[in-house]
């Protein structure tokens, strides 16, 4: 990897808790045992779609985690965070096992980001890379300017994430809560899934500040303790 490359791969860092193992695969075992293959020779570049709140995010990001662990190389780059930056930010990443990017919907109306992909999916492929990106919706329904952009990610191997209803948050709060050997009451686990955003990159983040605060404080996971931590 050049040292261009390597600046860059420092400027998009991904949370290294969002693993497989904490991801609750409800229906979307097919996704994940795909994901598992990377980067391997038999494994394909891919295209995950799903509404918001399905773990697209979460998996870019176990993806990420699973290849550094591997001894590879991987980028997270969310374009909700990066589209108002230069294009160029994508060059250079074809040097990696590994470029995961997120948020594919924002790149609707933005001609030199789409056109930066196109050409960072191109040089991806020639140097034997793999490329996994996520959206809301398939690759026609992106509004994507550059047809040849559209017809790469057509090209991609794709998934559809089913969408996550309350008993599968529950059940991904609960594992949250369990990885950590905390005790989150009943009412406190309600409170979390009526007042948080519920997806689970959230959850995620959430019951790591609770986690942080209750080893601080010595406190139980109450609704005021909760109210209190996550207000601050």
């Amino acid at each position: 990897m050049t040292e261009h490359s390597e600046q860059l791969a420092l400027n998009f860092r991904w949370n290294h808790a969002a693993d497989f193992a904490g991801f609750v695969a409800d229906d979307n075992e097919q996704v994940i045992a795909a994901l598992r293959t990377l980067p391997a020779a038999q494994s394909e570049s891919m295209y995950l779609a799903g509404p918001a709140g399905s773990g697209k995010s979460h998996l870019l990001q176990a993806a990420c985690s699973q290849v550094s662990a591997n001894g590879g190389t991987a980028v997270y780059i969310p374009l909700a965070q990066h589209i108002h930056g230069a294009a160029e930010q994508l060059d250079g990443l074809e040097a990696l096992t590994l470029v995961a990017i997120d948020d594919l919907n924002e790149l609707a109306g933005n001609a030199r980001w789409q056109e930066s992909l196109f050409y960072c999916y191109n040089r991806i492929r020639d140097r034997g890379g793999r490329l996994l990106v996520a959206a809301r919706s398939a690759p026609p329904a992106l509004g994507l300017d550059l047809d040849d952009l559209t017809s790469r990610l057509q090209a991609l191997l794709r998934w559809r994430l089913s969408p996550p209803d309350d008993a599968r948050r529950r059940k991904i709060l609960a594992h949250l809560v369990a990885r950590r050997g905390l005790d989150l009451p009943d009412r406190s686990a309600n409170y979390l899934l009526r007042y948080q955003a519920r997806d689970s990159t959230n959850l995620l983040s959430v019951v790591e500040r609770l986690d942080q605060a209750s080893l601080q404080t010595g406190r139980r996971l109450t609704v005021p303790f909760i109210k209190q931590v996550l207000s601050d």
